[in-house]
């Protein structure tokens, strides 16, 4: 049974760690740090780093990737449209990949970076989604070389998946989300009882994640950018009305940009 744990870097990243426990074999998601790795294997003597994920090439998702492939041989994996260093393999949308015994399927979702990969894990009980920072907990990344229209296609592509999926993002957000996502829904009931937990939560100075996708539909603005209520605020924010449910999320990225 693989076992997923956060190993926290710098201030507010996870490096999810990706466990075989029988075989003491993992792998680690967006290292943008060698050293909380290398702790951790450190501290468990025969433990093998087998496999490096990475969803894009912003320096705090690879800042330590050549480190700990020189140091444990590790296979890289990153995304083909982007400059990955010490990449082994490039990957691109609908490639499967097998990693620690499990099956991965590559999804292209553009949008916070032109070339940003997630990785899906479907299962029928238990699947999970590695999203990097496209879809976060409350809410989604920011667009620093996409474009809203792709960051739209690339939220919905992801929140077509079973609702039971595990989202695992890269970034202790989701207090500062949910904050926002009150003031666009603040009648929203689902929002003011998960911002209570989350509050809590970071006060015992404990991670809010991972989120799973059915939490996401109900909390997340930018997935209900069809909802009436949301439309109502992102129009309102606007001062004009707006048509389409791609509208209003451009609408809520910038209106968030500044919140």
């Amino acid at each position: 049974m693989l076992k997923i744990d956060a190993l926290p870097a710098f201030t507010d990243n996870y490096i999810w760690l990706l466990q075989d426990p029988q075989r003491r074999l993992c792998a680690a998601v967006d290292p943008g740090e060698a050293s909380p790795v290398q702790q951790w294997l450190d501290a468990r003597p025969g433990w093998q780093l087998t496999d490096i994920l990475i969803t894009h090439h912003h320096h705090d998702h690879v800042g330590g990737v050549e480190q700990l492939k020189a140091q444990y041989g590790a296979t890289v994996y990153g995304p083909a449209n982007e400059n990955i260093p010490a990449r082994d393999d490039a990957l691109v949308d609908g490639q499967r990949i097998r990693i620690l015994g499990q099956e991965l399927e590559v999804f292209e979702v553009p949008g916070h970076t032109s070339g940003h990969i997630a990785y899906f894990h479907d299962d029928a009980q238990a699947p999970w989604l590695l999203s990097g920072d496209t879809l976060f907990a409350a809410g989604c990344g920011r667009l620093f070389e996409g474009t809203a229209t792709q960051m739209f296609t690339s939220l919905q592509r992801l929140a077509a998946l079973p609702a039971a999926t595990k989202i695992y993002c890269t970034h202790e957000y989701t207090l500062s989300n949910l904050r926002f996502a009150q003031a666009v829904e603040p009648e929203n009931l689902d929002i003011a009882e998960r911002l209570e937990q989350v509050v809590r939560l970071r006060e015992a100075k404990r991670i809010t994640l991972p989120s799973d996708l059915g939490t996401e539909q109900t909390t997340n603005p930018f997935l209900r950018c069809r909802e009436p209520g949301v439309v109502a605020a992102a129009s309102r924010h606007a001062d004009r009305p707006l048509e389409t449910a791609e509208a209003v999320f451009a609408v809520l990225r910038g209106w968030k940009d500044s919140f």
